[in-house]
């Protein structure tokens, strides 16, 4: 029986990349596969546990056909790595950190892909970008506003979409997505 995409999304600063960090043990423990992003920006800029690698590697290992998603946003490239489908086929869940923006592309290549959009409170949000410096205050405010629509627009899409509020203890959203996935 071949296994489970999880593709989470969210937006910058949602958590993402601390709700797969915290619950890589027990999702592992369990069976299930984390993919690690090839990004086109330094290790020390990630701020995950992605692969960093220069435009023209990015480029090489895709026209080598390294990944089985990739797409751009930011001005970064990102892909995941082919071994997600032998992940999937040996019966493994498999978790991806994904793009909102790339979603109907990867839909199109896996369409019983499960899409879990980790959310947060509009003022939380701010508060972590803006911590971040990242971005100029009109940046994040443009950001809040296209993240509120895109939630809204994403739960009348997909039914069987998963919310998750991750504006609590990161361990009480942990704890919601391992009851959802084990369910």
């Amino acid at each position: 029986m071949a296994g489970r995409l999880i593709y989470l999304i969210g937006p910058s600063g949602s958590g993402k990349d601390s709700l797969l960090d915290a619950a890589r043990e027990q999702l592992t423990a369990k069976g299930a596969c984390i993919a690690r992003r090839v990004i086109t920006r330094s290790a020390e800029a990630t701020g995950e546990a992605a692969m960093a690698v220069s435009a023209a590697q990015f480029e090489q290992m895709r026209e080598e056909g390294a990944f089985a998603l990739h797409w751009q946003a930011n001005g970064l490239q990102y892909g995941i790595p082919r071994i997600i489908d032998q992940w999937l086929e040996q019966g493994h869940d498999v978790l991806v950190n994904g793009s909102r923006g790339h979603l109907a592309q990867a839909r199109l290549r896996y369409p019983q892909l499960q899409v879990v959009l980790l959310s947060v409170a509009q003022d939380v949000l701010r508060q972590r970008l803006l911590a971040r410096g990242r971005e100029t205050p009109e940046e994040v405010e443009a950001r809040l506003a296209r993240n509120a629509r895109f939630a809204s627009e994403a739960r009348e899409a997909d039914p069987r979409l998963l919310l998750l509020d991750n504006s609590g203890p990161l361990a009480e959203t942990v704890a919601r997505l391992l009851a959802h996935l084990h369910q």
